[in-house]
């Protein structure tokens, strides 16, 4: 039973991760061929390129001003899940009376709701300095972020491919590497913008205090299933 749930929960991840890339991959070259079309270039200072092309493709009218009103509802859900996981992690990094952890065990105490206030004070006052210090420009906020989602990426995709390498699957081995190899061009060319460089410095930063905290806890062996005790928390 237990080989079927696990059977069962990897194909429905395998799943997930191919809707995922359908629905992205077709909004990119959807949104891109529709700013090819109607000719929407770089945004200004005030503006979005999709909100360029919503307001090119429907006019100034009540329909563009309902797209605008969706967009944000969008933004604010994904923001809501944002400030979810985020809590959630800390909560998990946290240590307990039984069990060290990574983080001081005050992030992971909660309220008679589950909530763990603490690190959700901790994610809102991060997430204030970085929009202070971005003055609140979304266009200069996408570049440091991007940093940070594509060292995800990179660092993920070079351990899949050390893992497939030591499983003797090729295949993957060399799939994993040529996707690295991609994300690692995008990381660079972000990074030749200048700013950016002190997004990937913070990331470096953060990793290196988790490791040393990891250290310092005896270098627990279960720290692969913080994820999952987020989640189930």
């Amino acid at each position: 039973m237990l080989t079927i749930g696990i059977s069962i929960a990897a194909a429905a991840s395998r799943g997930t991760l191919a809707l995922l890339l359908v629905i992205v991959g077709g909004l990119t070259l959807a949104l891109t061929a529709l700013a090819v079309r109607l000719h929407i270039g770089i945004p200004g200072a005030d503006s979005t390129q999709i909100a360029d092309i919503a307001h090119a493709a429907a006019g100034p009218g009540w329909p563009y001003g309902a797209f605008q009103l969706t967009s944000s509802l969008l933004l604010l859900a994904a923001a809501s899940s944002s400030f979810q996981a985020g809590p959630g992690l800390l909560k998990a990094l946290s240590g307990t009376a039984e069990r060290p952890g990574v983080l001081p065990p005050v992030l992971g105490r909660t309220n008679r709701h589950h909530t763990p206030y603490w690190s959700v004070v901790a994610y809102l006052a991060a997430a204030a300095l970085i929009i202070v210090a971005a003055a609140g420009q979304e266009q200069e906020l996408v570049l440091f972020y991007a940093v940070a989602v594509f060292v995800s990426f990179l660092v993920g995709l070079l351990a899949m491919a050390r893992f497939a390498h030591r499983e003797r699957k090729a295949a993957l081995a060399w799939m994993n590497g040529l996707a690295a190899v991609a994300v690692a061009f995008t990381l660079a060319v972000n990074l030749l913008r200048g700013w950016p460089i002190l997004s990937l410095a913070a990331t470096l930063l953060v990793a290196g205090a988790l490791y040393a905290r990891w250290t310092r806890a005896g270098r627990p062996t279960d720290i692969e299933d913080i994820e999952a005790r987020a989640e189930a928390g």
